[in-house]
């Protein structure tokens, strides 16, 4: 898809959040009638007001960072910058990709047909259905931004209650194998890739299993969203039935429901324009002042002296300079690699590095993808995690490492 925009992709990017901004601004003012008569433009285009300002600033940061106009601050390399030039372009494509071909994973009975059979694992374990072992396969072999907006397409269609996509889209879209490979080499340690990712698996199967028994997680209503209450009841096998007999007919049941290629088309359609409408213009607001606080403020150096003292107790050489990156993976994920990439010792850049994937939320990419889908999650919320994941796996991180260097 890059290779096929080529040059031309910052300008579509732009245009897009100008089309954004611009449209749900005419709705709130004249409701233009073509919007006002389609249910799926009314819905994409009728923000809140906080999100229409998120929308606005979006396509103000954009403007200025296609133009290359205003303060550093906000259009440089390492701020607006990275996330119009480097970000935008790849979630883009990805958008396209997976809202194009999420109909034929959802739509074909194959979530179905796994779901049957991996419920005995993932409900115990995680407390999830056993379809949503796809959205986590997906993650992890893929793109954490494809198992967030399969979430929220399974949540919208009323697979997932509210705890659940909550819990697939926070604790399982992980970045891709290929990114994780970059963030190692950032610290120089890539010839310790297999380890550095058993070590993010091993912990981000520890904080999966506990972070949704805990708040605001376990807080989530088990309700779908048109309100009902979901009960595990839904999920028992039928009597009589074998879990491949009751996989493969409910499946078939699935698949018998679709109409005609056609509405698969438009459904996969509906899916592009939405993510790609809704979801840009957050990414580039939420992400760029994220990365400006990270950038030019000394709050996250500030808000990581007090894991100075967890860092010691874990025997973490290089304990304040470490501080210093924990926090700051919250606005992306890659900027503690960076950080870390100046410190000496190379079991702490190790640690750090697998802890920046592990910490799973940042703002940049995953977190706005977050709000600016349907799964039902605060900005609040999202901090919280992100600290709990930030304790839960960074013991187990430091373990693993004292025993590989």
């Amino acid at each position: 898809m890059l290779s096929v925009l080529g040059d031309s992709v910052q300008l579509v990017v732009t245009s897009i959040i100008l089309v954004s901004a611009v449209v749900s601004a005419l709705m709130l003012v004249l409701k233009p009638r073509f919007i006002t008569e389609s249910k799926f433009l009314s819905d994409l285009f009728s923000p809140t007001p906080l999100w229409l300002l998120v929308r606005l600033l979006g396509a103000v940061f954009a403007f200025m960072a296609y133009f290359s106009v205003g303060s550093e601050h906000i259009v440089g390399a390492t701020t607006g910058g990275f996330i119009f030039n480097d970000l935008l372009p790849t979630l883009l494509s990805v958008f396209i990709f997976a809202g194009l071909c999420l109909p034929l994973l959802t739509n074909f009975g194959l979530l179905e047909l796994i779901g049957t059979f991996m419920i005995r694992i993932m409900r115990p374990l995680f407390g999830l259905p056993g379809r949503a072992a796809i959205d986590c396969i997906s993650s992890w072999v893929g793109d954490g931004s494809v198992a967030i907006l399969m979430s929220s397409k399974q949540y919208e269609q009323g697979y997932y209650t509210e705890r659940e996509a909550a819990i697939v889209g926070t604790t399982f879209s992980v970045v891709s194998i290929s990114f994780s490979l970059v963030v190692i080499a950032q610290v120089n340690l890539e010839h310790m890739f297999v380890p550095f990712y058993l070590t993010i698996c091993l912990a981000g199967f520890v904080a999966a299993i506990i972070v949704p028994r805990l708040p605001p997680l376990c807080w989530k209503k088990n309700t779908l969203i048109n309100g009902e209450e979901q009960t595990p009841e839904h999920e028992a096998l039928p009597k009589g039935e074998t879990l491949f007999s009751h996989g493969v007919k409910i499946a078939i049941e699935r698949a018998s429901n679709i109409s005609s290629l056609s509405a698969i088309a438009k459904e996969g359609l509906e899916n592009t324009i939405g993510m790609v409408f809704g979801v840009l213009p957050v990414v580039m607001t939420i992400g760029t002042v994220a990365l400006i606080i990270a950038e030019y403020t000394p709050i996250f150096t500030i808000l990581g002296t007090p894991f100075v003292p967890l860092l010691e107790l874990l025997q973490i050489p290089e304990a304040v300079a470490a501080s210093e990156t924990i926090l700051v993976g919250i606005a992306d994920m890659f900027i503690p690699a960076v950080l870390a990439s100046n410190i000496d010792s190379a079991m702490t850049r190790f640690v750090v590095a697998t802890l920046s994937v592990s910490q799973l939320i940042y703002m940049s990419e995953v977190g706005a993808l977050l709000l600016g889908s349907k799964i039902p999650v605060k900005i609040w919320e999202l901090a919280m995690i992100f600290m709990l994941r930030t304790l839960i796996t960074l013991p187990v991180i430091a373990v693993i490492a004292h025993l590989i260097f």
